[in-house]
């Protein structure tokens, strides 16, 4: 986490499609969220709810955090951990078990009691070693690390491209119940972590509403024959 100042931070609004090892565990993500005054960004997707740890544990009906000890901080501390830019608030911070600084539990992860096609985060100070992984069920989806999100994963601090609001999407009809924030180094910063259930969670897909529909005309068509046979 190098500090370099830059008086303003500009999140760009750029979005890339990225594919896992076969169609089904396919991602968007895109960079950009509300500023938000002492908080930095939050999340700006329609439906989407926000946890700022300012309330301390952040473990809800919908989702459980575990492995959290005392990764939550506020304030940067040079060598162990720096605020997302603009953040004046509490926010997660991991570090590798090994590293002798607060937060040094490796990863944390969150739980959801439903499926979700959604999740975003403020990023601070990205770097290389910083990980997320999504999961659905015990299968591992995909993998992104600062390197994949950032175009510097410098751990700059302050700077723009460093400090990013980034929102993850799963493919059309998939969604994820599980994910892991872990980290190899000092330090994975975040907050303002933003989840949605997913849309496909409790809604048939049209193909298989279409299923049903002619299953259903099938059997009909099926006792009306037999009505007339016995009647005849």
């Amino acid at each position: 986490m190098n500090a370099i100042k830059l008086t303003s931070i500009v999140l760009a609004g750029m979005t890339a499609v990225v594919a896992g090892a076969t169609s089904a565990s396919a991602f968007t993500f895109s960079v950009g969220g509300t500023a938000v005054t002492g908080e930095g960004f939050k999340s700006s997707v329609a439906g989407a709810k926000t946890v700022d740890f300012n309330a301390g544990s952040p473990s809800n009906n919908v989702v459980t955090y575990s492995g959290i000890t005392n990764n939550l901080v506020q304030g940067s501390v040079s060598s162990q951990h720096a605020t997302p830019f603009g953040n004046t608030s509490r926010y997660l911070t991991i570090s590798n078990r090994n590293a002798n600084v607060v937060g040094n539990t490796g990863s944390v992860t969150l739980n959801f009691a439903q499926a979700l096609d959604y999740f975003g985060l403020y990023w601070g100070s990205v770097d290389t070693y910083n990980f997320i992984d999504f999961y659905s069920g015990g299968s591992l989806l995909r993998t992104f690390g600062g390197g994949d999100i950032s175009t510097t994963a410098r751990g700059s601090w302050t700077g723009a491209s460093d400090n990013l609001y980034v929102n993850f999407f799963a493919s059309a009809g998939q969604s994820f119940d599980r994910i892991v924030l872990r980290s190899n180094g000092t330090a994975f910063e975040s907050d303002n972590h933003a989840y949605r259930e997913s849309s496909s969670a409790a809604v048939p897909e049209p193909a298989t509403m279409t299923g049903i529909a002619l299953a259903g005309a099938g059997f009909a068509a099926v006792r009306r024959k037999k009505q007339k046979a016995q009647a005849s």
